[in-house]
């Protein structure tokens, strides 16, 4: 791609697709409607499905044979509705203020003389920052909406499993017509329900469940679609991922990637594997390269790149065309970072592993080190070795944190710090310590 905006138009026009056809599509037709619209590399395509927090790829029905529909792409967000402001005990925080009712698309005051209480107003000063900071300020209130429902469980009314159980119109469900949960194939919420049309339970959303759900603010359109949006919600918390991985050529095993761990011992000149090593021979514990469309070549200016990205407050590297550190492009076009492995896998007595530093973002607009007390003198309980840790045994994990009197958990699947009780969360970075070229020289002479 020429620029970073254009990588940007391609993930705004993906995830408004998406959202237009129920929150996810077969792979092979995304494909087809973004190289439609825009002229991208085939190593772009994958690049941004595969990497961009938007997205997640799941696999579809098991057993179907047609190779371009074994994948399916859903739209993907870690914005939520703030829960307690409709309590009105919240006024500042990093999740939407919007009427609930208003996303359900039926509040009653939006539609009378009387105004709403709570906002309907996705621009509001509070809420456009946080839509701009996800990348979702260009989509419309519905395609937001319907993403917002997909990936907020607690916005939705459960699926009842006593109607999935026995037999009759409404199964094991002793509350019948005046039962508060949807009455719906739970298979086919699944995805893997084997009648089809011939299905004794229901694939729609009937009388009885249409009747509740409109006396609980959801609109026409929004219950239309809640069955399909129910099967993205499964998709999305199931993670049911593939566990292969997309290169530009398309969907490839785990077993043919390329080599990405840079070698100890041949920093050390000790590698007796030579050319047969399965590991990166390159002469620093870190390597940047972008993909130009054929292959990955090395970026110049190496050593300032990775000063630039062990600080982390930079987003950018330096120059007039700097690597953009969050997204892992340059002007577009794809850039990863090799790297020796993690010091938490390795004794103490190895050197040039990769020490990686955990931080979070600070009241003011600085970056704490795990671990390290802050401006009030207070620390986590947790170090940043240990949070290393932790991700090397699972990057999918949340890790409790105490601080004083709260308590914390730091996912890593979005890298965020939530404060369950106040509804609040900070931004959580992972940063390599900096090694210079003379420090590298210096201890692989040793």
């Amino acid at each position: 791609m020429s620029d970073m905006s254009d990588c940007t138009r391609v993930i705004h026009y993906a995830t408004s697709i998406l959202c237009s056809n129920k929150g996810s599509m077969e792979m092979s037709q995304l494909h087809r409607r973004v190289f439609q619209r825009f002229e991208i590399s085939e190593a772009d395509f994958w690049y941004i499905v595969k990497k961009c927090a938007r997205f997640v790829m799941v696999q579809s029905r098991p057993g179907e044979e047609d190779a371009e529909s074994d994948c399916t792409v859903v739209a993907k967000t870690s914005l939520r509705l703030c829960k307690k402001y409709s309590k009105n005990e919240c006024y500042e925080c990093q999740d939407l203020h919007l009427c609930k009712y208003f996303v359900y698309g039926n509040c009653r005051y939006g539609k009378g003389r009387k105004e709403c209480k709570f906002s309907h107003n996705i621009q509001s000063q509070h809420n456009y920052p946080l839509l701009r900071e996800c990348t979702l300020h260009e989509l419309n209130e519905d395609d937001l909406f319907l993403l917002l429902l997909q990936n907020d469980p607690a916005l939705l009314p459960e699926v009842c499993a006593h109607y999935n159980k026995g037999t009759g119109v409404f199964g094991a469900c002793t509350f019948m017509e005046r039962c508060t949960k949807v009455h719906i194939c739970q298979h086919f919420v699944h995805d893997t329900c084997l009648f089809g049309p011939k299905c004794k339970r229901q694939h729609s959303i009937d009388g009885y469940s249409r009747r509740m759900l409109e006396e609980r603010g959801l609109s026409g359109d929004i219950i239309r679609e809640l069955p399909y949006i129910y099967q993205n919600v499964y998709r999305l918390n199931s993670q049911p991922q593939s566990s292969e991985l997309i290169s530009d050529q398309g969907i490839k095993p785990v077993a043919q990637m390329e080599k990405n761990e840079i070698c100890l011992h041949f920093i050390r000149r000790k590698c007796k594997f030579q050319d047969q090593c399965v590991l990166v021979h390159f002469n620093l514990p870190y390597k940047w390269e972008l993909y130009d469309g054929k292959g990955w070549r090395e970026l110049r200016n190496m050593e300032d790149i990775e000063r630039a990205y062990c600080d982390p407050k930079n987003e950018y590297s330096p120059g007039s065309r700097p690597v953009n550190f969050v997204s892992m492009t340059k002007n577009g076009d794809p850039v990863r970072r090799l790297s020796t492995v993690s010091s938490v896998s390795k004794p103490a007595h190895y050197f040039l592993t990769t020490q990686w530093i955990w931080y979070y973002k600070g009241d003011h607009e600085n970056w704490i080190e795990y671990g390290h007390p802050d401006d009030k003198q207070r620390a986590t309980s947790v170090t940043s070795r240990e949070l290393e840790k932790s991700f090397q045994e699972d990057n999918n994990a949340e890790v409790t944190v105490i601080k004083g009197n709260r308590h914390y958990y730091v996912s890593f699947q979005d890298m965020y710090q939530r404060n369950p009780k106040h509804n609040t969360k900070r931004r959580v970075r992972r940063r390599p310590r900096f090694v210079s070229i003379s420090e590298v020289e210096s201890k692989a002479a040793q």
